[in-house]
């Protein structure tokens, strides 16, 4: 077998559009040949530095963001019910802060990618499904540990997002995000013959495979593949 190509999701869980991504690649991780690497990253970061705006500040592409995101949910089947009032969600109150405990859990993490997989997932939940506060200590501290994080490990990650180590690590993702290109997550960047490919959005993953040398058996490879 040919050595694992190595995937990069940069995302931000203020996202829903990364949330569908970051879903999708989580199921092909293990049909894919591909070493999957998650890179938090703060979106609002990026649309400063590449002089983008939201969609959501353009009334005709907010209006088709919402049509688009429920048959997208349905479509990955991923449980995404956008909360009442986006706008503060995402402009007002932000994920600065949520991003930087996923990068604090991530920085613990030794063994593997399972907690700030589960960690992630469960801030999107709390936004993009329930409704939920992702603003607050006792916000991550309930994600984390529905996610299955010990009390410690709780403690100990709060704490450390706080830090200057953690603001610098995020901060230093989000530039790399952006050195490759980035105007808005998700990104994926898969690292072909020494060369990184960039892949912007959840619904390139047929050209992303067909770049990588793989094939797309749709949002649910595993009933895909069981139907062959």
């Amino acid at each position: 077998m040919t050595s694992k190509k190595v995937v990069e999701l940069f995302y931000d869980v203020v996202s829903p559009y990364s949330w569908l991504g970051f879903e999708i690649i989580c199921r092909y991780r293990n049909v894919w040949n591909i070493n999957l690497k998650f890179r938090p990253a703060f979106l609002g970061g990026i649309m400063q530095g590449a002089g983008n705006k939201p969609p959501g500040l353009v009334p005709n592409k907010f209006a088709y963001m919402t049509k688009d995101l429920h048959r997208l949910a349905n479509y990955f089947s991923v449980p995404l019910h956008p909360p009442a009032d986006p706008f503060e969600v995402m402009f007002q109150k932000g994920t600065l802060s949520a991003m930087r405990f996923v990068t604090a859990v991530q920085h613990m993490e030794t063994d593997g990618d399972k907690q700030v997989e589960q960690v992630s997932r469960e801030l999107w939940r709390r936004i993009w499904s329930e409704d939920k506060d992702v603003t607050k200590p006792e916000c991550f501290s309930e994600a984390a540990k529905k996610a299955g994080l010990s009390d410690d490990e709780i403690e100990k990650a709060l704490e450390l997002s706080t830090s200057q180590e953690i603001k610098d690590k995020l901060k230093r993702s989000t530039e790399e995000a952006l050195n490759y290109g980035a105007f808005g997550f998700p990104m994926l960047i898969c690292h072909v013959d020494g060369k990184p490919e960039m892949f912007f959005g959840s619904d390139r993953f047929e050209l992303m495979a067909n770049c990588i040398g793989e094939k797309w058996l749709g949002p649910n490879p595993d009933r895909s593949a069981s139907r062959l």
